[in-house]
């Protein structure tokens, strides 16, 4: 996949922790269609600040979803954080100020989700291997590889 590809273009966010992750957003085009217009940053939601509610900004509050992702964060203050998020599920976006604690509590979600991908990359990875060797040691076996296949 390359990293110019039309289809989709990757964005970097720096974390609170000083860490940066690279999102990769993809636009599901049909031929000859016109790209699809990012929502106008006026129509983000604004999220109360410091609200009781708020529990983790990871979840949705419009659709319930557990995959917001911040698209933009910076410092607001000595404990608190200005987050725009969105959410990939309902295309749902809001920015709002938020404590540290709470911003803490977001990004070890986000080191967490991080993990999962990790892990299920690796796994899909070993598989699309084993899968391979077994097309190949198949090939080998019944004599469709030949010297001139190298």
């Amino acid at each position: 996949m390359s990293l110019h590809d039309p289809r989709h273009y990757v964005r970097r966010v720096v974390l609170p922790s000083g860490k940066t992750i690279e999102v990769v957003y993809f636009e599901d085009q049909a031929a000859g269609a016109a790209p699809l217009a990012a929502p106008a940053p006026a129509a983000a939601a604004a999220i109360p600040a410091h609200d009781d509610q708020i529990q983790d900004l990871h979840m949705c509050g419009s659709c319930a979803s557990n995959l917001v992702y911040p698209t933009e964060w910076e410092e607001a203050g000595a404990i608190h954080w200005e987050v725009t998020l969105r959410c990939p599920n309902c295309e749902w976006t809001g920015t709002g100020i938020f404590e540290q604690e709470l911003v803490e509590r977001f990004d070890e979600e986000l080191d967490r989700g991080t993990e999962a991908l990790v892990r299920d990359l690796k796994r899909l990875a070993h598989a699309n291997m084993e899968d391979e060797i077994e097309r190949f040691t198949t090939a080998l076996d019944e004599d469709h590889i030949v010297p001139e296949d190298f």
